[in-house]
């Protein structure tokens, strides 16, 4: 029997539990810091926080951090790291991943997206619903890259960078990290770390500050 443990207990774990049953693991169980207020996530009950779930690692054959913020997520994935928490990487059977490209550990990637030959995506990214990385590209780690969004070929996106729903990054730009891609945006230049970005052409709207990995 495979089990997982969830790190994070709202609308995005729910997503990350459904994806793993699909994947083939057989028993959820969720942990949130909000615990013991948070009992359950809707279907899943809710057993503890982050340090319940440190005491528990060993019980489990695969751990990962749901939590769709950059910041926290790599943050709440680095800790467990540094504990020896077995970290798992979860691929939706409904998904297009190329056997030629490398998933770093504790990644999602959720139904109807699509990565393509030779992309490289980094440790506790999210592939959300829909979006598709195509041919040779290269992400940091703890990119979401949300429902819808598409990156053509060749594209680089920084650590911790959010690409919002329904954006395109045209082949070849190099998004910096740290960056947030605004829904709907055209980013058909290249973005410095630390811009939010919006609109098509995507122009900068103001500068977020240091990038949080």
């Amino acid at each position: 029997m495979k089990r997982l443990a969830i790190l994070g207990c709202g609308g995005h774990g729910k997503v990350v539990a459904d994806t793993a049953i699909a994947a083939g693991w057989d028993t959820i169980d969720f942990f949130d810091d909000r615990w013991p207020e948070a009992p359950n996530n809707d279907h899943w009950q809710v057993v503890g926080d982050t340090a319940e779930l440190l005491r528990r690692k060993g019980r489990y054959e695969g751990v990962v951090v749901a939590i769709g913020d950059c910041a926290i997520r790599w943050r709440k994935h680095g800790a467990l790291v540094e504990q020896g928490t077995p970290i798992a990487t979860i691929v939706h059977p409904f998904s297009w991943v190329s056997p030629r490209v490398k998933l770093g550990a504790g990644t999602v990637v959720v139904a109807g997206a699509v990565i393509n030959i030779d992309a490289e995506v980094g440790q506790a990214c999210i592939v959300n619903t829909g979006a598709t990385i195509d041919h040779d590209c290269h992400l940091g780690n703890a990119v979401h890259v949300t429902p819808g969004a598409h990156l053509l070929g060749n594209v680089t996106v920084g650590s911790g960078s959010w690409v919002g729903a329904g954006a395109v990054i045209k082949q070849g730009a190099r998004v910096g990290a740290g960056v947030l891609v605004g829904a709907g945006a055209v980013v058909i230049q290249d973005v410095a770390d630390g811009l939010t970005v919006v609109g098509n052409p995507a122009r900068k709207l103001q500068r977020r500050g240091e990038h949080p990995c």
